[in-house]
């Protein structure tokens, strides 16, 4: 079996974006998808063979998950029986009970596509957080908005929060505890949440789809001062030194460029070179586990 050799379970919006980046990667792609056009999208996009039913697919090196999230438990169910490694798309399950189950069972093959762990701008904003060179963290905040949804199996908070939850993996090494939250409901379905977890070190997170323009930002906050990214596709972070006494005019503002390779592609590469042998990928079921558990909790607090 050629270790690079893949299945994709899904093809939709972001199914064809694995696709692309894994056919740009050099796998061999064999795709399910149900859909008659979809399908003949998945063949004009570079799949090597696309079946309609999950039964058909032949024999792979790894699976990678693309389905909607509220199917992940039963589709992985189904696939944990070719015990080859799985890279579930976010979240692992949407119900703590599932995602136990599957985090149990799936031992050491089972992954999810937190794709913001592999995002090199927060990659080195964790470098500086564990450096000190900016003195002692206090916490980090994140802002995440855009208009509207795609998505339609699962409300805004499902879709954007499990990222700014592993931003927190990434750059303060765990999820702090869950304290405060409040939902921004509209029309009776969640579309955003803002989130307080931890003390010290605090995450804030501020996500919606009730925003016009799209933004994507991550602050750093620490004694000594703030890195920030100011745009996950700008190609830098913003480093400013100052304490609560320093004039804007004192600060001292740093750029720091970082890799301009995406964050998708460094994801799916990871899972290639593990099915080569290599390490395993960032994110384990047990990861994904934590970021359910924690969702779920701050959905409590807002009464979401």
């Amino acid at each position: 079996m050629d270790r690079t050799t893949i299945g994709l379970i899904g093809c939709g919006i972001w199914g064809r974006l694995i696709l692309r980046d894994l056919v740009a990667l050099g796998a061999t792609v064999l795709v399910v998808e149900p859909n008659q056009a979809a399908r003949e999208a998945t063949l004009a996009g570079g799949a090597n063979a696309v079946v309609a039913d999950l039964d058909d697919l032949p024999e792979t090196a790894g699976l990678i998950v693309a389905t909607p999230a509220v199917t992940h438990a039963s589709v992985i169910t189904t696939l944990l029986e070719r015990r080859i490694p799985i890279l579930v798309e976010k979240p692992l399950t949407t119900d703590v009970a599932s995602a136990q189950r599957l985090a149990e069972q799936g031992g050491g093959r089972l992954f999810v596509g937190h794709i913001w762990r592999y995002h090199p701008g927060v990659q080195l904003l964790g470098e500086i957080a564990r450096s000190g060179q900016l003195g002692p963290v206090l916490g980090l905040r994140s802002t995440r908005t855009n208009w509207t949804s795609p998505r339609i199996d699962v409300d805004s908070i499902w879709n954007l929060a499990p990222h700014d939850l592993t931003l927190a993996i990434e750059i303060l090494g765990r999820i702090p505890q869950p304290r405060a939250a409040l939902a921004e409901i509209h029309d009776g379905r969640p579309v955003g949440m803002t989130a307080l977890l931890g003390g010290a070190p605090w995450l804030v997170f501020d996500v919606s789809n009730r925003y016009r323009d799209k933004r994507r930002e991550v602050r750093l906050h620490c004694r000594d001062g703030v890195a920030v990214l100011p745009d996950p596709e700008g190609g830098y972070i913003e480093v400013i030194r100052g304490d609560m006494v320093t004039p804007p005019a004192a600060m001292k503002v740093e750029r720091r460029s970082y890799s301009a390779e995406s964050a998708l592609e460094r994801e799916l590469k990871a899972f290639i070179e593990f099915l080569g042998g290599g390490p395993p990928p960032k994110s384990d079921a047990a990861e994904g586990l934590e970021v359910v558990k924690a969702l779920i909790e701050l959905r409590k607090l807002a009464e979401a």
